[in-house]
């Protein structure tokens, strides 16, 4: 009885455990994008210029002085040339 019990708990456990992990990598990725964004429009105030892309402006200490920061899906972000922004990217 007691492992059918447990069965049943792993039966219903285990995919929301896994919806809820995919929901925090999804939150922490668009935190990053909104922070990326927010150091980019502080880079042209400081500046007067917008950073180029994203592979270089990555490396900008003043700017993410803990490094840059990493999609948790392990994919790239990258920064458009017209509007200067990491937009949001698939995962």
């Amino acid at each position: 009885m007691v492992v059918l019990i447990l069965g049943a708990l792993a039966f219903v456990g285990i995919p929301r455990i896994a919806q809820s992990q995919t929901s925090a990598k999804i939150n922490a990725c668009q935190t990053n994008v909104e922070m990326i964004n927010r150091q980019s429009e502080l880079f042209f105030h400081d500046t007067g210029t917008w950073p180029q892309n994203w592979n270089k402006f990555k490396d900008e200490t003043d700017y993410f002085p803990d490094g840059p920061p990493e999609c948790p899906f392990g994919t790239t972000y990258s920064m458009d040339g017209g509007t200067h922004h990491v937009t949001h990217h698939s995962h």
